[in-house]
């Protein structure tokens, strides 16, 4: 008597594992030819994936393998991201097949067919990405890109070339549209707008001096304003933005004042410099309140930085070195040394 035939679904087509003791699967794909290389694309379940995959084609356990040659936080990062269901990861996992996975083409089903063996694919882009899959919950499909045939020389120059010629995304983009994604904290959104009025505003002490979106050389972007804003942030609550940014004016326009005088006033956009400055700010904010009230002028502010702009060493403006903390002790110092009896009003 004949096996009745039995009917599958589109998705059961597409995967079709054949006896437990082969261990195959197989996937539609598509042979794509690129100059002289060809490679498939597909999708592949991420559990499948991070049971295929390797970091090293000599390790005996991937997992093993992903914990001790990649950052695990970074993979946890992506695998609560998945199990949270934030979005999507569509960019493609790259993929060297080694010899024990047998993969073959079926250029009439277009299908792709491989041996579901621990170590049957080298990861050459993705490496993160694929240990998340790994650490994570959820399954979902994820598009891959499979190289066959590869020396072990082509697969490291293929490495090279993936790992060297893409640029990320700059962080000072990122920051500029997370507003857009809605994802911004309440400190990102504050910072956000605050650094929106420093780039724009007419009278503002750095206009032409920051960078949205890029970092540039001689600009003050959006990761050091952060970077310089988020250790005094908490000078800044309980106020608006629009205060903090005129109080914050004044106090950057006593800067430039100050290095204007020392002949460094471009000295301004140095990332150590500005944040140096930064550090310092709730120290001279808090001088300038005691001695003159709620006028906090950039003359007043002038008036309590007079010993920090005048015994500074000019080296230290002018090559302020990488350590923000570092100047900011210096800093610091000079200004508590300017302290002078002959200051105290007399009752």
């Amino acid at each position: 008597m004949a096996k009745r035939k039995v009917a599958r679904t589109p998705q059961q087509a597409e995967e079709l594992t054949a006896e437990p003791s082969e261990r195959f699967v197989s996937y539609t794909a598509s042979l794509i030819s690129q100059g002289n290389s060809r490679f498939y694309t597909l999708a592949m379940p991420s559990d499948v994936l991070a049971e295929t995959c390797t970091v090293d084609t000599q390790e005996a356990d991937p997992v093993a393998g992903f914990q001790r040659r990649l950052d695990e936080h970074r993979a946890q990062d992506i695998a609560d991201y998945i199990d949270k269901g934030f979005g999507t990861i569509p960019g493609s996992i790259v993929l060297s097949a080694q010899p024990n996975a047998d993969l073959e083409y079926n250029s009439q089903k277009r299908t792709l067919r491989f041996r579901k063996y621990s170590g049957a694919f080298l990861i050459l882009d993705g490496q993160h990405r694929v240990f998340g899959f790994q650490k994570a919950t959820a399954r979902l499909r994820v598009p891959v890109v499979i190289y066959n045939k590869l020396s072990k020389a082509e697969e490291a120059r293929l490495f090279m070339d993936i790992n060297t010629k893409q640029r990320p995304v700059p962080n000072e983009l990122l920051l500029a549209i997370k507003r857009l994604a809605q994802t911004e904290t309440t400190q990102e959104a504050i910072l956000k707008d605050i650094f929106d009025l420093f780039d724009k505003k007419p009278d503002s002490p750095l206009l032409s001096l920051m960078s949205s979106a890029e970092r540039k050389s001689g600009k003050i972007s959006r990761v050091t304003f952060n970077a310089a804003m988020k250790p005094v942030f908490s000078a800044l609550e309980g106020t608006n933005t629009a205060h903090a940014y005129e109080v914050l004016s004044a106090y950057i326009h006593a800067w430039l004042s100050g290095l204007r005088d020392r002949e460094v006033e471009e000295k301004i956009t140095n990332p150590t410099l500005f944040r140096a400055i930064m550090l310092l700010f709730p120290i001279v904010a808090e001088k300038a309140a005691d001695r003159y009230g709620d006028a906090l002028s950039s003359e007043n502010f002038s008036e309590v930085l007079r010993p920090v702009l005048s015994r500074a060493k000019k080296s230290d403006l002018q090559s302020p070195g990488k350590s923000p903390s570092v100047l900011f002790d210096t800093l610091r110092k000079q200004l508590e040394s300017g302290f002078s009896i002959g200051r105290i009003r007399r009752a």
